[in-house]
């Protein structure tokens, strides 16, 4: 398994903690796969938001999959989902600086708040999304989960 990690963002980011916490998801759900994790500032992010999303203004983080892969799905049905070795999952765009502003209003630090939009991008990635109710409550679980065993094992 391979994770980069491109800082593009100028801000000061424990890039290891962060390729920790992406390899720790991807462990605790079985996946084995490439990924990057791109760091960027404001104004890069606002204009992958636009881009990508159609919504103004800069968001914390982005999403990019390679396939179509469905975790979820495959886990609701109480399968493994089988991905190719080597595969490349996609990318995961992160805003240090969106994430601070965050992580401030949340009463925690920038390095907490840039983990849980990791593992958040990463379930993006494997196919969850937040739409409906339900899903939400599952993604955001999961989510919080993988935190929690990632803290537990620190």
């Amino acid at each position: 398994m391979t994770i980069e990690v491109l800082n593009e963002s100028g801000a000061d980011v424990d890039e290891v903690e962060l390729m920790r916490i992406a390899r720790h998801a991807l462990d605790v759900l079985g996946i084995s796969g490439e990924l990057s994790l791109a760091l960027v500032d404001v104004e890069r992010m606002a204009e992958l938001h636009l881009q990508w999303m159609d919504e103004p203004g800069p968001t914390d983080v982005l999403s990019f999959a390679m396939d179509e892969l469905d975790l979820r799905s495959a886990r609701r049905a109480g399968k493994a989902l089988h991905v190719a070795e080597g595969a490349l999952l996609g990318d995961v765009v992160l805003c240090p600086s969106v994430a601070a502003e965050q992580a401030a209003a949340a009463g925690h630090t920038t390095l907490q708040e840039l983990a849980l939009l990791t593992a958040h991008g990463v379930l993006h990635l494997l196919g969850y999304d937040h739409q409906e109710p339900d899903d939400h409550a599952e993604m955001f679980g999961l989510q919080a989960e993988l935190l929690a065993s990632y803290r537990a094992q620190a």
